[in-house]
């Protein structure tokens, strides 16, 4: 099985770093998908959710403001001003790392519409766990 490793980086460290088996991005012109073996490729990425499947084929989110991801056959990074991994052990934890992602988000995005699709999104994935 071909591997995909995905690293994102803020200016305050690493928040993710393992490998997947396919991650969606919020592109500059749209989302788009990356898998083992991808064309490489260097894109602006615009405020929304990154969509981590893993190996397994459970999902994890990763919101950002903007960024860049530089992507290679087997490896992505990601360089983000902001980021904020949705993840947690108690619902509280979660419910935190949620408000503080739809924050990160809001604070970027000027298209309402936009916004409310992203969250929705980030919402049905959490739900989903």
């Amino acid at each position: 099985m071909d591997k995909l490793h995905l690293e994102i980086v803020t200016p305050q460290g690493q928040v993710f770093s393992d490998d997947v088996s396919s991650v969606v991005l919020p592109g500059s012109e749209g989302e788009f998908g990356v898998l083992p073996n991808h064309a490489s490729l260097i894109s602006l990425l615009k405020a929304g959710i990154i969509d981590i499947e893993d190996k397994n084929k459970n999902h994890d989110i990763v919101a950002i403001n903007w960024g860049y991801a530089k992507i290679d056959e087997g490896k992505v990074v990601i360089l983000a001003d902001g980021a904020v991994y949705v993840a947690g052990n108690s619902e509280s934890e979660l419910a935190n790392s949620l408000d503080q992602a739809k924050r990160l988000i809001e604070s970027m995005s000027s298209d309402t519409n936009a916004f409310a699709a992203t969250i929705a999104k980030m919402e049905n994935v959490v739900r989903a766990r």
